[in-house]
């Protein structure tokens, strides 16, 4: 096995890019997610994505992990791997254990297409992440979420899973607010809008039980928009989401000097985008407000290598969305 032709990604976005110059990523439209790839406005089929974000035909698989002199089987350890998308070689994505089952890209984007015919959706974004290592997709909802005939917000569902079992497979729904693009987060009782599964034991079935989820989508929007609507109907004021904002990241006793100046520069970008930020300006000063500011925060201020970094974390790493998802539960009591 070969690694030819892998550039390692360039740390600002992770993106696999490619020695000809292209890149494993397309975008519907120029202001997309990220700002490269294949750019088109057509309205593409699950096996279009695969061939323009060059996610097609990878053939993953699992192979036993060896010995390099002598050959000897590693127990328990595989080598998961992949026919390069530009080469047709194959080459090492990473090692996994006995339980960890494969799932094609071609089969993790089958989850989303079936949404295309019903309701009209069309692929956004689609790519992979640190040299195949990690796949996304991502569709937008033909529907638009008005609050309290105030708040614009389109909706998304995203999909991501790894190859190389340093991630769960998951799917969410992902309404994102026009004024300033960032992702809205929230749990409820039987319907949370966030669909996981683990690389193991009967994955078919495991997909077909996600399959099965997204069709509760619009209940979770009602939920979603329900709970808004209260929210946008309720005053707040800086010192209510001071308290809040206190929940949602506590100090401990343990705590050295540079989490306390942590705290503080968090607590003047909260404040500044509660009280004196335009993307607030329709809604300022409700509960609504509070919940855009800190989710805006986590999107956009939250201290990161780059805002690529910051925009795969949103994306893919479950502490924004828990924190996001408790000051939902917070704001909306």
């Amino acid at each position: 096995m070969s690694e030819p032709t892998r550039k390692e990604p360039h740390v600002a976005h992770e993106i696999e890019q490619f020695d000809d110059g292209t890149s494993a990523f397309f975008t519907a439209r120029q202001d997309a997610w990220h700002r490269l790839g294949t750019t088109t406005t057509s309205c593409l089929t699950a096996a279009d994505v695969m061939t323009v974000a060059y996610l097609g035909g990878w053939d993953v698989r699992k192979e036993p992990l060896r010995t390099l002199d002598s050959g000897i089987a590693v127990p328990g350890r595989f080598a998961t791997t992949r026919r390069h998308p530009k080469t047709g070689q194959r080459e090492v994505l990473g090692t996994v254990g006995n339980t960890y089952k494969v799932v094609q890209n071609e089969q993790a984007c089958d989850l989303l297409n079936m949404i295309v015919d019903a309701t009209g959706a069309h692929f956004e974004t689609a790519g992979s992440l640190r040299g195949g290592r990690e796949v996304f997709v991502t569709m937008k909802l033909p529907e638009t979420l008005r609050i309290a005939g105030i708040d614009q917000l389109d909706l998304y569902l995203a999909l991501c899973t790894s190859h190389d079992a340093s991630r769960l497979g998951r799917i969410l729904v992902t309404p994102v607010r026009i004024v300033c693009a960032n992702t809205q987060r929230a749990a409820f009782a039987n319907n949370t809008g966030d669909y996981t599964f683990r690389h193991s034991g009967d994955v078919i079935g495991k997909l077909a039980a996600v399959r099965d989820a997204l069709r509760l989508v619009p209940v979770y929007l009602d939920q979603f928009q329900t709970a808004a609507e209260n929210m946008i109907e309720r005053q707040l004021d800086w010192e209510q989401l001071h308290c809040i904002a206190e929940h949602l990241w506590p100090l401990t006793d343990d705590d050295r000097e540079s989490g306390y100046l942590k705290k503080m520069a968090r607590e003047r970008s909260l404040r500044h985008l509660f009280d004196e930020a335009d993307t607030q300006a329709t809604i300022r000063g409700t509960a609504w407000a509070g919940y855009q500011a800190i989710t805006e925060w986590l999107d956009h201020e939250q201290p990161a290598q780059s805002a690529h970094h910051r925009a795969h974390k949103v994306l893919s790493d479950g502490t924004a969305a828990a924190i996001k998802q408790r000051a939902f539960a917070l704001l909306s009591a």
